[in-house]
């Protein structure tokens, strides 16, 4: 996971087009790629997460926040009780984070993530770019 503490996630249609793009004409670069669904691109000292949009997806967009915290069980048990939409329970993923996905009042999903474990990429389906 990138150190920065808010990480935006876009959704393309092509995702190798998107990363050609954005580090051919903003100067990002490749910091990781998992398959054909998913990037993380270096900006700065901050960083894009990029997603492969479903082709049956109808919605304008599928953009989204992603934001690191210390605990995500205790900022989880937080939302909900303040009645926040749970989209996905806190869950430990194979490539060391654990996450979970909540709506906002207005439909925006954000998604809170907690560093567990530091996994190289390959150990995930994953190719490293630069770090």
């Amino acid at each position: 996971m990138p150190r920065c503490t808010v990480i935006p996630v876009l959704s393309y249609p092509n995702l190798d087009q998107a990363i050609d793009w954005l580090c051919g004409t903003f100067g990002f670069t490749l910091r990781l790629k998992i398959g054909n669904h998913r990037a993380q691109l270096n900006v700065g000292d901050g960083a894009v997460a990029l997603t492969q949009r479903d082709s049956g997806d109808k919605t304008d967009t599928a953009d989204s926040l992603m934001v690191r915290v210390e605990n995500v069980h205790r900022h989880h048990e937080h939302a909900r009780s303040r009645g926040a939409r749970i989209v996905q329970p806190p869950a430990d993923h194979p490539y060391g984070e654990r996450q979970y996905t909540v709506e906002d009042f207005a439909g925006r999903r954000w998604t809170f993530s907690q560093s567990i474990a530091d996994v190289a990429p390959e150990q995930s389906g994953g190719s490293p770019g630069q770090l």
